[in-house]
């Protein structure tokens, strides 16, 4: 059985929900707490043994090719001013992955990013985590969509159910119970107006496609705001009972959200080992003097 092993991050979007921030900062290089958005999405992916990462860039990015680059400079200066362990913490991020990149040229939609992986994914199934979408738990979102594309051999999405505000703003599924949080997905629609709309299950963040998916976006015509659409080709696949949705577990963070990122950072700040007892005590402080 072929295991996963190449991930593809789709890391092009312009960031237009959380201007001014992403004017001279990607949004992926946002941070959360001490590390940047797409590090959480980095080690995700290494987790479940995914070896080899493409993260789609475009112009005014290059800040995260230098993240996961050794930075010798610093790195020497932390080992010579005693500080060893912060270095290797800093060198490891080099060395978690065989990350390649490639410039989507144009802002053509997610469809036409993964399509730029083309090459890179050649005939094997492969993930997608969106460059945007932090998602954290003790089971890898990612692995847990993983172990079901090995029982069912199809393409799988990461599904969860939205509120009836936010569906516009993803996609709407129509959906069959097959086992536990694992569902046969019949049918689906890019960001639905109320007449379109399946059910309140959204694709969030995380999909397992095969090769096949390339020439089906080969095919495939602009969509929502005339773009080539993702959800738009996995819908072929769907529509042809080769898909599955996993209802995943985890806490997931919109990073292309202003809000969504203060979730973040203060959820995860609250976990953080070194800060999050402080930081609780801060919070608690806070709400007494709000709440006077």
């Amino acid at each position: 059985m072929q295991k996963i092993r190449k991930a593809v991050i789709p890391a092009a979007g312009l960031g237009t929900r959380v201007l001014p921030a992403s004017k001279a900062c990607p949004k992926e290089m946002l941070n959360i707490v001490d590390k940047p958005a797409i590090q959480y999405i980095v080690e995700e992916a290494v987790a479940v043994g995914i070896t080899d990462i493409l993260i789609i860039t475009n112009r005014g990015k290059s800040v995260i090719e230098d993240h996961f680059d050794h930075s010798y400079e610093l790195e020497t200066h932390l080992r010579c001013t005693g500080k060893g362990s912060l270095a290797n913490e800093v060198a490891a991020i080099a060395d978690m992955a065989n990350i390649h990149y490639i410039r989507q040229k144009e802002t053509l939609g997610l469809g036409h990013a993964v399509l730029c992986a083309k090459t890179f994914v050649g005939d094997e199934p492969f993930a997608v985590l969106y460059g945007d979408d932090v998602i954290v738990g003790d089971d890898p979102a990612i692995g847990q969509l993983c172990r079901a594309y090995e029982q069912y051999r199809t393409g799988v999405v990461g599904i969860r159910k939205v509120s009836d505000s936010l569906v516009h703003r993803y996609s709407s599924l129509k959906v069959q119970p097959l086992d536990g949080s694992v569902y046969r997905v019949l049918d689906m629609v890019e960001k639905p107006e109320k007449s379109q709309k399946f059910s309140n299950y959204s694709i969030l963040g995380r999909c397992i496609l095969t090769p096949e998916i390339f020439r089906i976006l080969e095919h495939t015509l602009p969509g929502v705001g005339g773009e080539l659409q993702l959800t738009d080709a996995m819908r072929a696949l769907a529509q042809n009972g080769q898909m599955v949705g996993v209802d995943f577990t985890g806490d997931r963070y919109d990073m292309g959200d202003k809000l969504g990122i203060l979730k973040a950072n203060v959820e995860i700040a609250l976990h953080h080992p070194k800060i999050g007892a402080d930081f609780r005590r801060y919070l608690i402080d806070l709400v007494k003097n709000i709440q006077e």
